[in-house]
């Protein structure tokens, strides 16, 4: 993932599911941090992430991941 650093913006860690994952979380992956690019939703409630940096990830229903989530000032 390169060109991406954090900023200035408001950041909070959240745990994701396939429920609430959205596009711009950032996952850390094997101690890579990968910002979610694109999901596709699949059967049984999973959902297939596609990351900026190339890697795909399927999140089943009752998978539980860390992630970073910029929040937005309104």
């Amino acid at each position: 993932m390169t060109g991406w650093a954090p900023s200035g913006a408001l950041a909070a860690n959240i745990e994701i599911t396939s429920i609430n994952v959205r596009r711009g979380d950032v996952i850390q992956i094997g101690g890579q941090p990968c910002r979610v690019r694109d999901l596709v939703q699949l059967p049984a409630g999973a959902k297939r992430l596609f990351f900026e940096s190339g890697e795909v990830l399927t999140l089943h229903a009752r998978s539980r991941l860390a992630a970073l989530r910029m929040m937005r000032k309104w």
